[in-house]
């Protein structure tokens, strides 16, 4: 009887490798601090063990037949009505007028905790934005990320216990996925 095939869960999967990318980088620039190496160098160093620890974990997996499962919660129904812009029109207060004496300092005094607590709204609602915007971004990270593992993962039937046909495909597509970030970091110290 032949053993059920390995799946790894997507979501886990991207949480692994997110953590690997940010502490590889802070590794990275706290092993640099003292030796002064420039941050190019630093992104070279960062590259490299990233795609060494991607060429050894789709090895791995192509060569032991693994497939990703999606289990990322799904988002259906999501679509914004109004843009953000329409809710906040910029308004003129150049206007108002307070007025001498003891009515000027109190309307002064209400006006100044009615604008403290509309930039108080403000800022939650901007935090609010940008958390979201945050959790878009990881929306998106993620299903670039888990689409292209699963592209690679497609050739496991192929490569299952074949160790050369392994290797073969997960250089290719290291090569492919981790490539592209080496020839921008060498495209701007051309370009500087």
């Amino acid at each position: 009887m032949k053993p059920s095939k390995t799946y790894l869960k997507g979501k886990s999967v991207f949480i692994v490798s997110l953590l690997v990318i940010i502490v590889t980088a802070l590794t990275v620039y706290f092993s640099g601090i003292n030796s002064h190496r420039s941050i190019t160098n630093n992104f070279y160093i960062s590259l490299g063990i990233i795609a060494v620890v991607l060429f050894v974990f789709l090895s791995y997996g192509l060569y032991k037949g693994i497939s990703i499962e999606d289990n990322f919660p799904k988002l259906k129904g999501f679509e914004f009505k109004k843009k953000l812009s329409e809710h906040f029109q910029p308004t003129d207060m150049s206007g108002i007028s307070v007025g001498d004496g003891i009515e000027g300092v109190i309307v002064s005094i209400v006006l100044w905790i009615l604008i403290s607590i509309a930039l108080i709204v403000l800022f939650i609602v901007l935090e609010t934005v940008v958390w979201f915007s945050v959790a878009l971004l990881l929306t998106m990270l993620y299903w670039v990320f888990f689409r292209a593992l699963r592209l690679v993962f497609s050739k496991a039937a192929a490569t299952e216990n074949n160790l050369l046909e392994s290797i073969n495909y997960a250089f290719s597509y290291t090569i492919l996925y981790v490539g592209w970030m080496f020839g921008i970091v060498y495209a701007t110290t051309l370009f500087k």
